[in-house]
C-alpha cells in the first residue's frame, strides 16, 4: 500500500520529466534520422513548439527535415507567431506552403497578417482555392469580431440524411477535419438546424430518423459580434465548438473550446494592461521604441491631469501657509482615495464582463460601491481621527484642541474622499460601457489622478472653512 501524499518524503515523490529539456537533447543526440523520428513522435507538439525557440538555426534545420509535413504543421499551432514567422522564413518556399496549408485556417490567417504585404501575396497564391477561400474569409472580418477568430475545420451535414448517410458523410469529411465531436446540421436551404453528438450519431440504430438525434437547442454566434459581446455568451457553455453563422444563418465556422480560451486570455491580457494605463499588452521580446508607444499616451494624459491637481494645490497656498502641519496627512488622504477608486473600478469592469446586465443592476452597483466606500471610510476615518489626534498631542505636543481639529479635518476629508472615490470609480467604466468605449480603458492611474483632484479639494478646502473660517485657527 502506498504512502498518503501528505507524508510522502522528497525521496518518495517523482519528479514530473522536463520534456524540453529531453526533446532539446534527443535533437543534439547523434542518433541516425529514423531513431530521432522514433523517440520526437513521443512527445506532444505543443512540448516541441516550446523546445524550438532554444535549438540554434542548425538544430532548428535538423529538427524540421526529421519531422513530417503533418507534424510539424501542429506544431506551428502551439508555437508564438513571432517564432513561428522567422521559422517559415527560413525555410525554402515549397515547404512553407505545405506548412501552412496543412494548419487551421484561422491560426494561418493570423500569422499571414503580421507578414509583409508581397510576400503574404505570394504565399495566397501558391496556396489551393479552398484553403486561400478560408484564409480570406477569416481575413475578412475586424480583428475585434469573433469571425476574425474562428475555424474552418468542422463537420457539416443536411437534416435529411438517414443514420447510415449521417455516417458516410462524416466519415468522408473526417479525412480532412479534426473537428468530428460536433457535427453540425443544416437544413435544405443551407440554414443552421442544430449539432449531433458523435456519440450519439454512433449508438444510434440503422432504423432509427436521424432528427431523433439531433440538438435543435445548441448555442450560437454571428460572425459579426464583437468578441466581447460573445465571451459572456460562450464561457457559459461546455462544447467543443460553437458555430458562426452569416446573417443567412449559414454556417461559416466554428469557435472552438481551445479558440475560445485564447481569447480570453488575450482579452483579460487587453484589460490588465489598460488597467495598468497601457494602450496595449506588451511583449517580452518588445523593443524600446515599442514598449514607449505603448505606455507614452497614457503617461502624457496623466501629466496633465497630475498638473492639473498640483494647479488646485497651488490655489490653497495660503491655507497650507498658515497650517503647515495639514501637508503631512495629505499623502494619507490621496492615498486612500486611490486605493478605494481603484477597488471600485476593478469591480466594475468585472461586472461589466455579463452583457445582460440591466440599467436597474448598474444603478444598484453604484449605490453599493458608494455605501461600501462611506462605510469603509466612515471607519477610517474615525480611527484616523483618533489615531492622529493622539499623534499630535503626544508626538508633537500640540494643544488638544488643536490636534483634533486637524484630525477632525482629516477623518471628515477621509470619509467624503472615499466615497466620492468609489462612485467615481464606479460611473466612469459604466459611463465608458455606456458610450461603446471599453471600460477597462478608464485605468487605475486615470481613477486615481481623478480621485486626486477630489481628494485636495475636499480635503484643503474643509481645512481653509473648519480651520481657518470657523474655529480661527492657524499653525
Amino acid at each position: 500500500m502506498g504512502k498518503p501524499d501528505e507524508i510522502l518524503t522528497e525521496k518518495d515523490r517523482v519528479e514530473k520529466p522536463d520534456y524540453v529539456e529531453e526533446i532539446i537533447a534527443v535533437v543534439r543526440s547523434n542518433r541516425s534520422p529514423r531513431i530521432l523520428q522514433e523517440q520526437l513522435e513521443d512527445y506532444h507538439n505543443n512540448d516541441i513548439a516550446q523546445a524550438i525557440p532554444r535549438l540554434t538555426a542548425q538544430e532548428q534545420t535538423k529538427l524540421f527535415n526529421l519531422l513530417a509535413l503533418e507534424t510539424l504543421s501542429g506544431i506551428f499551432e502551439y508555437m508564438e507567431e513571432d517564432d513561428a514567422i522567422r521559422c517559415l522564413k527560413e525555410m525554402d518556399l515549397e515547404k512553407e506552403i505545405a506548412i501552412v496549408s496543412e494548419m487551421d485556417s484561422d491560426r494561418v490567417a493570423s500569422i499571414l497578417s503580421l507578414i509583409p504585404g508581397e510576400r503574404r501575396r505570394l504565399l495566397l497564391s501558391l496556396m489551393d482555392e479552398e484553403a486561400k477561400r478560408d484564409i480570406e474569409l477569416i481575413a475578412s472580418f475586424d480583428e475585434d469580431e469573433i469571425g476574425s477568430r474562428m475555424s474552418t475545420d468542422y463537420i457539416l451535414i443536411r437534416r435529411d440524411l438517414s443514420i447510415k448517410g449521417a455516417m458516410r458523410e462524416l466519415l468522408k469529411q473526417a479525412r480532412e477535419n479534426e473537428n468530428v465531436s460536433t457535427i453540425f446540421v443544416v437544413d435544405e436551404a443551407g440554414v443552421f438546424y442544430g449539432t449531433i453528438d458523435l456519440r450519439e450519431l454512433i449508438i444510434a440504430r440503422h432504423g432509427d430518423s436521424l432528427e431523433s438525434v439531433i440538438a435543435t437547442s445548441f448555442p450560437y454566434v454571428y460572425a459579426h459580434e464583437s468578441i466581447d459581446e460573445c465571451i459572456e455568451k460562450l464561457k457559459d457553455y461546455s462544447e467543443d465548438s460553437i458555430p458562426v453563422l452569416d446573417n443567412k444563418n449559414h454556417v461559416l465556422g466554428v469557435i472552438t473550446s481551445q479558440s475560445l480560451i485564447e481569447v480570453v486570455d488575450e482579452e483579460m491580457g487587453e484589460d490588465y494592461a489598460r488597467f495598468a494605463g497601457l494602450t496595449a499588452e506588451e511583449e517580452l521580446s518588445e523593443t524600446l521604441p515599442e514598449s514607449m508607444k505603448k505606455r507614452l499616451p497614457w503617461l502624457v494624459t496623466l501629466l496633465f491631469l497630475g498638473l492639473l491637481v498640483s494647479g488646485v494645490v497651488s490655489s490653497f497656498e495660503k491655507v497650507v501657509a498658515q497650517l503647515t502641519l495639514i501637508m503631512a496627512f495629505q499623502s494619507l488622504i490621496l492615498g486612500m482615495s486611490g486605493n478605494v477608486g481603484t477597488q471600485s473600478l476593478a469591480v466594475t469592469i468585472r461586472v461589466l464582463m455579463d452583457e445582460t446586465l440591466t440599467a436597474r443592476q448598474k444603478v444598484g452597483l453604484v449605490f453599493k460601491e458608494s455605501r461600501v466606500g462611506f462605510c469603509n471610510g466612515l471607519i477610517l476615518g474615525v480611527a484616523s481621527f483618533l489615531v492622529v489626534g493622539l499623534f499630535l498631542v503626544i508626538a508633537k505636543g500640540q494643544p488638544l484642541t488643536y490636534a483634533y481639529a486637524i484630525s477632525g479635518c482629516i477623518g471628515i476629508s477621509m470619509v467624503t474622499a472615499m466615497l466620492v472615490s468609489s462612485t467615481v470609480g464606479t460611473v466612469i467604466p459604466l459611463f465608458f460601457k455606456q458610450i461603446h468605449v471599453d471600460p477597462a480603458a478608464a485605468s487605475g492611474p486615470l481613477i486615481t489622478t481623478v480621485n486626486d483632484l477630489v481628494a485636495v479639494v475636499v480635503y484643503y478646502g474643509l481645512c481653509w472653512v473648519l480651520l481657518l473660517q470657523v474655529l480661527h485657527l492657524a499653525g
